[in-house]
């Protein structure tokens, strides 16, 4: 299962209702911070998540309201021992910006207080673990080096407990390591391999997270059968010449991608204050009816398909 809190819905300025951009992916012992806009600490504090373990900072681009947050962050890192290591990773155009902040703003020379490793993105995995992966995917937006990540839960087989009972298999660590994948002998000395108690392989729970994006074409493969799908949408559609013209989706577009794509669920972010909630959601699930206008501190868990 994997998590996700919005801290940050709002497109380009924040609102009274809305902070800027910044979500935190969990799965397990480890989490993302997807985009950090300015104030993102705060948020982090008032949704009760904290600090620790955030060692992981993934940027979809560099435009300011994505990025200016890392400076406050980085400074409260920089005075809690807890932290000492943190791993940004973004395209070759953002790092420019983020270095910058950092080391021209918020060190001006000084000596990090703790190591920060800046990692430039390429398409592909980033990070793999027991099967668990995170990957990147280009995403066309104004500028160069925009990306979208994908999460993925590994791949498992199901333990059968009936099976398990036919076969006289006692409740324990005899069925924990059939689980395994590790043959076990009864107490009666019969021998039971998982092939016999395990179902058919089936892949595990999948998060599709694009910032923001002016076309949705190419994202057709990597969103397919997605369990959550997270997308802008900062226009609607009579404003489509404006989305197109600012690189950015409309609602309805965005709606679309998910049902040519077959995904459970759709979450939009990066709303607009030039719109309601309401009308931002009554466009998207004409086209798509599993659609949820995303807010602040919404928390969300993404599972793997029945």
């Amino acid at each position: 299962m994997l998590d996700l809190i919005f801290l940050g819905t709002s497109a380009s300025a924040p609102s009274v209702h809305r902070g800027l951009s910044a979500q935190v992916v969990s799965y397990r012992d480890h989490r993302f911070l997807i985009d950090c806009g300015e104030g993102t600490q705060r948020q982090i504090l008032r949704a009760g998540i904290g600090f620790r373990r955030l060692s992981r900072v993934l940027i979809t681009h560099g435009h300011l309201d994505h990025i200016l947050g890392l400076a406050g962050l980085l400074s409260t890192f920089s005075r809690w021992e807890a932290i000492e290591h943190v791993e940004i990773w973004a395209g070759r155009w953002a790092m420019e910006r983020i270095r910058d902040l950092i080391f021209g703003v918020v060190l001006r020379g000084a000596r990090p207080p703790l190591e920060i490793e800046l990692i430039p993105l390429e398409p592909g995995v980033l990070f793999e673990e027991n099967g668990f992966t995170v990957s990147a995917f280009p995403v066309t937006h104004r500028g160069p080096d925009c990306f979208g990540f994908l999460f993925e839960e590994p791949s498992r087989r199901p333990f059968l407990p009936e099976k398990a009972a036919e076969l006289g298999v006692p409740e324990g660590p005899i069925r924990r390591d059939l689980v395994q994948g590790k043959s076990v002998t009864l107490p009666d000395g019969r021998k039971v391999s998982p092939e016999e108690v395990l179902g058919p392989l089936r892949r595990g729970a999948r998060l599709v997270h694009v910032g923001d994006c002016g076309r949705t074409d190419n994202l057709v493969q990597v969103c397919h059968q997605a369990d959550t799908l997270v997308i802008e949408a900062t226009y609607l559609d009579f404003e489509a010449d404006l989305a197109r013209q600012f690189g950015h989706l409309t609602a309805r577009q965005a709606a679309e991608l998910a049902l040519e794509t077959g995904v459970r669920q759709l979450y939009l972010t990066h709303i607009s204050r030039r719109y309601r909630e309401r009308e931002v959601l009554e466009e998207a699930q004409e086209v798509f009816p599993n659609t949820v206008v995303a807010r602040d501190f919404d928390h969300i868990q993404i599972r793997r398909p029945d």
